[in-house]
């Protein structure tokens, strides 16, 4: 949404701003520690039962608080001078305003205190979206991952959506993360960023699954994650190009990837239609995505490992999934086009289990696409599997002759 060219932005002086609401004060009051809180802000966390000084965590001798009349006439001074508020001094939109390191401080110490509302949350979200040193300011602090675990722990949707947004930007130490959301774990973690995936807007399903992606460290996590219920399911639903933006696609297919480098996770991916899904993306013409493509073709290419995998590929309505991949050689790019060989090589060449991928090659015009990719820019490997498809092909007598005569001319592609 566009800002209204006459809508101007204010600074906001940080000793105006109460350390517990982050907004300009009303009515100030200070503790006997000597910090000043809003009059609201402040009675609410007294009467929440608490005992301390939420800026300092000291013990408070008496939970007394007198007003602070002068710091109040220089925020009434202030506000007049830029009049801007009005005469109830209502304070500016905190959303506007990134929290200094010293507010943070004061918003940590209140989440270490069992104090966990989504406007602490927000104004965390705020931080680390300003900078790479906010970023790892936070990443820093060793109890901050496990916090923000721990409220993913309680399911509780507005602040598990936050959480993970926090944990989607700031990232910190892969194993350690992926330790604390899932060893020894009874689920908690996983259903909550499932509940994120299922109930979240397109911005935190996909912010779900790169933190899924992220945690995906080794064979142990990939099984574990692989294995709650429901999550592959939602999986195979964000690549489904009718369905899903291509944003969450390309997330879900790099997430699909990660997982499937473990042998039993492939086996799952096969069983639960992936290849379905990935042919509908390769036969779409109206998608343009880059990404998504050659991703798709790379997840294509790792399931055509497994045997299951490759028959899935041949059957898979006719051969209309070898036909997709066909398509893609040399149309998209030269990462997409080396994908596309590769899996073309492995069932025609390699395993040769069923002829329905070479009839589908010859028909879809693709030993005329692969006699251009042996003179293309792509690897020197990849060049050599396209001649072992060509031959294994037994293609016409002048479709052999094009490629011995392609073999001794030097004819230049025009690179990606």
């Amino acid at each position: 949404m566009g800002r209204d060219e006459t809508e101007t932005y204010i600074t906001v002086p940080s000793f105006f701003k109460c350390p517990i609401s982050l907004d300009v004060m009303q009515s100030p009051v200070s503790l006997c520690t000597g910090v000043t809180y809003d009059r609201a802000s402040i009675q609410r966390w007294l009467d929440g039962g608490n005992n301390t000084c939420p800026a300092t965590m000291q013990l408070l001798k008496t939970k007394d608080f007198v007003p602070n009349l002068t710091l109040q006439r220089l925020i009434k001074i202030w506000s007049d001078s830029i009049g801007r508020y009005n005469t109830a001094g209502s304070p500016p939109p905190s959303d506007r305003e990134v929290p200094t390191v010293e507010e943070v401080n004061v918003l940590l110490k209140r989440l270490m205190s069992l104090e966990k509302n989504d406007e602490i949350l927000s104004s965390i979200v705020r931080f680390v979206k300003d900078s790479d040193s906010n970023r790892e300011f936070l990443s820093a602090k060793k109890e901050f991952v496990p916090m923000l675990v721990d409220i993913i722990r309680t399911k509780k949707i507005e602040l598990v959506l936050m959480a993970i947004r926090i944990l989607d930007t700031v990232k910190g130490d892969r194993e350690r993360l992926s330790n604390l959301m899932l060893a020894n774990d009874d689920g908690d973690c996983l259903t909550a960023i499932l509940l994120a995936i299922q109930r979240g807007n397109l911005e935190s399903k996909i912010e779900s699954v790169r933190v899924l992606d992220w945690i995906s460290f080794d064979a142990k996590s990939k099984l574990l994650i692989t294995e709650r219920d429901g999550i592959l399911t939602e999986m195979i639903k964000s690549i489904s190009i009718t369905e899903s933006d291509p944003s969450l696609i390309e997330a879900t297919l790099s997430f699909l990837i990660t997982i499937s480098k473990s042998k039993r996770v492939r086996s799952k991916l096969i069983a639960a239609k992936t290849i379905t899904k990935i042919k509908d993306i390769l036969l779409t013409e109206t998608l343009t995505n880059v990404a998504v493509t050659e991703k798709s073709l790379k997840l294509l290419e790792t399931l055509s490992s497994k045997r299951e995998g490759r028959l899935e590929i041949c059957g898979e309505d006719n051969g209309r999934c070898v036909e997709g991949v066909v398509k893609k050689l040399l149309k998209v790019s030269t990462t997409a086009t080396e994908h596309a060989v590769t899996i073309l090589w492995c069932l025609c060449y390699v395993f040769r289990e069923d002829k329905t991928a070479e009839e589908t090659v010859e028909r879809s015009n693709g030993v005329t696409k692969l006699l251009v990719v042996i003179q293309s820019n792509c690897s020197a490997m990849v060049r050599q599997m396209a001649k072992d498809l060509i031959k294994v092909l037994k293609i016409n007598s002048a479709a052999s002759s094009a490629l011995s005569a392609y073999e001794t001319k030097t004819t230049h592609i025009m690179p990606f």
